[in-house]
């Protein structure tokens, strides 16, 4: 089932989803529509909308007319890819390299979502960002750390698939002050390259994002939560970010004493 569509700033709305574990444990997914400058719309990832959640949008879009295309920005996020380009035929359906392999039969655009020509194609509303020393496609199909991330600019909104992710713990947890978080995915270490300067690689990435995109005021997370500007009680999405980093140092260090 779909969640509300959620209102996260000046031309972005972000609709939280369900995904389960062995079919039990749900630990949540998201699709976000974002409104261009030329006022039509894109959907940043996939997601098979129930009816209440499809006839929002399609209000919004009028019937779906003014979607223009879906990205595709996670490479293991491909469960709901068929049913959103059935709801959407008509939007031009972008996505990773594993996506286009796993379902060759789909009309896929020729640029794919990990590509810098794909990025400048949508520069004037967002900025992309793809991660450096890691596997983008990791071997082992467990290890989800990287995607592309979008930066929607007008409303500074931070669309990541897994990269990053932000744990709002339960109330009485919170009550007790130990608030919220955003951190990397928790399969860094497994999805960093295993060669000489992987490490720094991702060093630089995350430090240029985190100085590119300091004035980001929401992150949408899949699999946890969004920090909306409007709720947030603690840090800035920067400071958060910063701190984000800094709690992986070991991780990092440990990498890199071995690999060089």
């Amino acid at each position: 089932m779909s969640g509300p569509v959620i209102h996260v700033g000046e031309g972005f709305w972000n609709i939280r989803g369900s995904y389960k574990i062995a079919g039990v444990i749900d630990v949540g997914t998201q699709a976000s529509l974002a409104r261009l400058a030329s006022g039509k719309f894109v959907l940043l990832d996939s997601y098979t909308f129930d009816r209440e959640t499809l006839q929002k949008v399609e209000e919004m879009t009028n019937g779906g007319k003014q979607i223009e295309a879906v990205l595709n920005l996670h490479p293991f996020h491909t469960v709901h890819v068929q049913k959103t380009h059935e709801q959407f035929p008509a939007a031009v359906l972008y996505g990773t390299a594993r996506h286009h392999e796993r379902f060759s039969d789909l009309p896929w655009a020729e640029l794919r979502t990990e590509d810098p020509a794909l990025h400048e194609l949508y520069a004037d509303d967002f900025d992309f960002s793809v991660p450096r020393g890691v596997d983008f496609v990791s071997d082992n199909e467990n290890v989800h750390f990287s995607s592309v991330l979008a930066l929607h600019k007008v409303s500074m909104t931070i669309h990541s698939d897994d990269t990053l992710m932000y744990m709002r713990l339960p109330l009485p947890l919170r009550l007790a002050g130990l608030g919220d978080s955003v951190s990397f995915h928790p399969t860094l270490a497994k999805a960093l390259e295993r060669r000489a300067g992987a490490v720094q690689d991702f060093r630089d990435w995350a430090e240029e994002l985190i100085h590119s995109w300091q004035h980001a005021e929401n992150l949408c997370a899949a699999h946890t939560a969004a920090l909306l500007d409007r709720d947030n009680k603690g840090d800035s999405v920067h400071d958060r970010l910063v701190k984000a980093l800094q709690k992986v140092g070991k991780t990092l260090d440990a990498h890199e004493k071995k690999f060089g």
